[in-house]
């Protein structure tokens, strides 16, 4: 089996890119970009999915870093993480803006 050199940018970008390749967790996602402060609550209150299926996305996109969440108990504080956010934003769009097809037929 080959093994690969990944780079550090390649490695980061696939990161973001399983952690956002659920709807449920884009749909989380969604609704803590909308909101003015860090939520405080549970967000299967809030969105329809079960409490121990919360816990498996928010663990999802806590561990790839876009989101941050601290247990200030009886509930827990969720904040997107805004560094970690902008690194996604720029590994995408660089990801991206490639060219592609450059000859023409390549495609077709």
């Amino acid at each position: 089996m080959e093994v690969r050199n990944y780079s550090e940018k390649q490695i980061r970008l696939a990161r973001y890119a399983k952690a956002l390749g659920n709807p449920t967790r884009i749909a989380i996602m969604n609704f803590l970009a909308s909101q003015k402060t860090c939520f405080f609550g549970d967000i299967q209150e809030i969105l329809p999915i079960a409490k121990a299926t919360t816990s498996q996305h928010l663990s999802e996109l806590k561990d790839a870093g876009l989101i941050q969440g601290e247990i200030m108990a009886p509930k827990v504080k969720y904040c997107i993480n805004r560094e970690n956010w902008e690194e996604a934003k720029a590994l995408f769009a660089e990801f991206f803006s490639q060219s592609v097809c450059k000859g023409g037929n390549c495609c077709k």
